[in-house]
């Protein structure tokens, strides 16, 4: 059922008008997948920012993978990546007492705000919502300049057991008037928004989360990424299941409104808080196919050119999450399109 399900939904997105026109008007040299070489593996839940010349990607990791956790990788040109260290030796002292057993730091998200750059990680543990958003800030990215340093700004925002949410996959997002918004969520009852305050890089005072998109139980929802584009706010989230390797049946969808706080629809009109969702990336399901499950994505702004980054898993080598990294091209109707 998921595989026809999935091969439906991909059929019928290769029909919308405009897709085919967007992808050829891309396709002008070979693929950044085909070119890309370096360390791209492990990458789970990248994310991704360029400073000066130099591009910085950030990407979940474990207590027990060197180099230290959230691993940190750099490019010159999107193509050859080197792995240059982690944003953290180790845990913050504080986190074991706000989620017990915690091992890894969990989908970096990776912005600028008031000048200083803000990490934001998740301490959760598999299948719980007793999960904290936290927060790692520097003034610059270039590790030679004096003013680099990360400083631990603690907790951000926290779920509970009891609580309809889970406290991890941050994302930020700063609207034209200059307001910062962060989506997060991942199962429970779907993905939230809540207001924050750039002074802090912590939720507004009083500030109260928003749902923005859901799936019916028991179909599962994360990793939220809002962009702005001509008028209106896109937010892409992953569909179903990652983390399986080679079995992981991640896709990834969109949709839009013309309000940071929703309601978005995809291109056929449903609302994403019913399930809705235009498919951006395919599961890939075919066991004929390298690279499985993609999902937890970001985008790149890069001047005129967008790219959507994510990991997938790659069959070939065990089931390695791998970084991946696409042109997006977008439909006369203003639909983005991997190509």
């Amino acid at each position: 059922m998921l595989t026809r399900r999935h091969a439906l939904a991909g059929a019928l997105s290769a029909t919308l008008p405009g897709i085919a026109a967007a992808q050829a008007s891309a396709q002008t040299t070979a693929s950044l997948n085909d070119r890309m070489t370096g360390d791209l593996s492990p990458v789970h839940d990248p994310c991704i920012i360029k400073q000066g010349a130099t591009y910085h990607l950030f990407c979940t990791s474990q207590a027990n993978q060197p180099p230290g956790l959230i691993h940190w990788r750099t490019s010159p040109d999107l193509v050859t990546w080197t792995l240059a260290g982690a944003v953290m030796p180790a845990l913050p002292d504080w986190a074991q007492k706000e989620v017990p057993g915690t091992r890894g730091a969990w989908a970096p998200d990776i912005s600028l705000i008031n000048g200083r750059y803000h990490l934001y990680y998740a301490l959760s543990t598999f299948g719980k919502n007793r999960s904290v958003i936290a927060l790692q800030t520097t003034a610059t990215l270039d590790r030679s300049d004096p003013a680099f340093g990360w400083r631990d700004e603690g907790v951000v925002l926290a779920s509970k057991s009891g609580d309809d949410f889970n406290a991890i996959d941050a994302n930020i997002v700063t609207g034209p008037d200059g307001r910062v918004w962060m989506s997060l969520g991942s199962f429970w009852t779907g993905l939230k928004l809540v207001e924050i305050d750039p002074a802090t890089g912590k939720p507004k005072a009083g500030a109260e989360l928003t749902s923005i998109a859901a799936r019916p139980h028991p179909d599962a929802i994360e990793a939220p990424y809002i962009v702005q584009r001509d008028g209106w706010f896109y937010l892409f989230a992953s569909f179903d299941f990652c983390c399986r390797g080679a079995d992981s049946s991640y896709y990834t969808v969109v949709g839009r409104s013309k309000a940071v706080a929703g309601p978005y629809v995809d291109r056929l009109g449903k609302p994403m808080l019913k399930g809705g969702g235009f498919i951006v990336l395919h599961a890939d399901l075919d066991p004929a196919k390298r690279f499985k499950g993609p999902g937890h994505v970001a985008v790149l702004r890069d001047g005129a050119r967008d790219y959507i980054v994510y990991h997938a898993y790659d069959a070939k080598k065990g089931g390695a999450p791998t970084l991946r990294i696409q042109r997006l091209a977008w439909t006369d109707d203003g639909w983005p399109v991997a190509v």
